[in-house]
């Protein structure tokens, strides 16, 4: 059975109308990593190394000290959820070098 009417009550109450539909802001798209980006920050990865501090929490992190490089970093980045990508990335680091060494 059709309603004749719209609803006073409910969930689907009020004037029926149909949504705008709008495209995403530009900076929705902020941070996301593009091709180039990656490329860039692999070069100058290349290039320049590490910084003495990301030097010191690999050595941290070759000797399973993880918590301790955790708050190494911390301390040097100034947040948790930094600290903990950038250990992330340094284990990342540590495991090629490895995978590169046993070859």
């Amino acid at each position: 059975m059709v309603l004749r009417y719209d609803m006073a009550v409910g969930v689907n109450k009020g004037h029926k109308v149909t949504k705008n539909v709008t495209k995403p802001r530009p900076s929705r798209s902020k941070g996301k990593l593009t091709k180039h980006t990656k490329f860039i920050r692999d070069v100058v990865r290349e290039v320049v190394g590490f910084a003495p501090y990301e030097r010191r929490c690999m050595e941290l992190l070759k000797v399973s000290r993880d918590k301790r490089a955790l708050k190494f970093v911390k301390k040097r980045l100034g947040g948790h959820f930094r600290a903990k990508k950038k250990r992330e990335e340094m284990q990342a680091t540590v495991m090629k070098m490895r995978k590169a060494t046993a070859k």
